[in-house]
């Protein structure tokens, strides 16, 4: 299989399916900390430790590339030594693949 993160996204559609329970427990060992929260809607959530807000600014504008260069856009809380960042579609008010995809790109742009 492909890794995670070097899969693609598809266009996200509002009546693309949400992603089922099966799947989303066959990927989340990929994306290990980022935590399933539901607030109104199901989203994944993870937040960042820096060491002054100059680095948080600099992830949270790389984040913020990534994002904008495949049209999926992220929740980005950025504050000093810390960046909280949300995934999550909007068009189908929940998760799909993509957002996983976009969590494990999201871990790179950290390991960087």
């Amino acid at each position: 299989m492909v890794e995670l993160s070097k899969q693609s996204c598809e266009a996200c559609r509002a009546e693309a399916p949400k992603i089922s329970d099966e799947d989303l427990n066959a990927l989340m060992p990929d994306i290990v900390d980022w935590n399933v929260v539901v607030d109104g809607v199901m989203q994944l959530s993870r937040e960042f430790g820096f060491s002054n807000f100059e680095q948080a600014m600099t992830f949270s504008n790389r984040v913020g590339d990534i994002a904008e260069a495949v049209n999926h856009h992220p929740v980005i809380l950025t504050e000093w030594g810390r960046v909280k960042v949300i995934w999550w579609s909007h068009k189908i008010k929940g998760l799909h693949k993509n957002k996983l995809i976009m969590a494990a790109r999201t871990d790179e742009v950290y390991a960087q």
